[in-house]
């Protein structure tokens, strides 16, 4: 049977409590939705790779209580690969789509990216907390659907060069930045080594990378690929990017 999943953060878990509570959406999608009630059995994962299997104590409109049984392994398996995803900022809901089918098919991160033919604008903070905040609850229910039980963390927006000049913990990784020219095949990159374990995409806005920007990819460390003969759509590009590196190095066989 499919299993009836449901999230709660990991501070509700923390204390030792067998009794959790569930915030009113995840309330309101028991009752409301899925018709269950007290006594029934559900899954509740805490988005960092944990998963408990429930008992439903009480459920109220705009709160649910439920009882741990047991920690249990999640539905789906994390993938070998940790793959952050870098992503040019998209109009409308195409970075929504991005997020979610990135989700889907595993990413561990998400950077959304400001370049230079980007069409979207961020007015204030304001703008970008909102949109980063309806960015991870896509994220959120594509994690939910999907069986994982660790959460992509989308982050705060940044700018190209902040991304490719990064010296933190992303240095480790394998670089990758993918164009509609100037580059090699993914196959050749994959020859190169067959054991990659963690590895930054970046793929580019709808008007493509500018010159500059792939000079300074280059200058930095990232090493160019070019997926074929053909041109993306932007959004096309980061789910198809996604999908041949999890079937390269992650899970996707």
């Amino acid at each position: 049977m499919t299993r009836r999943r449901f999230y709660a953060p990991p501070d509700n878990f923390s204390s030792g409590s067998e009794i959790v509570t569930l915030a009113a959406d995840e309330a309101r999608h028991l009752r409301e939705v899925l018709r269950l009630g007290p006594g029934d059995e559900i899954f509740v994962f805490d988005g960092a790779g944990r998963e408990f299997q429930c008992l439903i104590e009480a459920s109220r409109r705009d709160s649910a209580s439920v009882r741990v049984i047991a920690e249990a392994a999640p539905a789906k398996p994390e993938s070998p690969l940790d793959l952050t995803l870098a992503v040019a900022l998209l109009k409308g809901e195409k970075f929504d789509l991005a997020v979610q089918k990135a989700t889907e098919l595993g990413v561990a991160r998400i950077l959304p990216v400001i370049t230079q033919r980007a069409d979207v604008r961020l007015r204030d903070d304001s703008d970008s907390g909102k949109r980063v905040a309806r960015w991870q609850r896509i994220a959120l229910e594509a994690a939910k659907q999907s069986g994982r039980a660790r959460v992509p963390l989308v982050a705060a927006p940044l700018t190209f060069s902040s991304l490719v000049g990064s010296s933190d913990e992303r240095s480790l990784a394998r670089l990758l930045m993918f164009s509609e020219r100037g580059g090699e095949t993914l196959n050749g990159i994959r020859q190169k080594s067959t054991t990659v374990s963690s590895i930054v995409a970046l793929v580019g806005s709808e008007g493509g990378w500018t010159d500059e920007e792939i000079i300074e990819g280059r200058g930095a460390g990232w090493e160019i690929v070019t997926l074929g003969g053909r041109i993306l759509r932007a959004e096309t590009a980061t789910i198809a990017v996604t999908a041949l590196l999890q079937h390269l190095f992650g899970d996707l066989n």
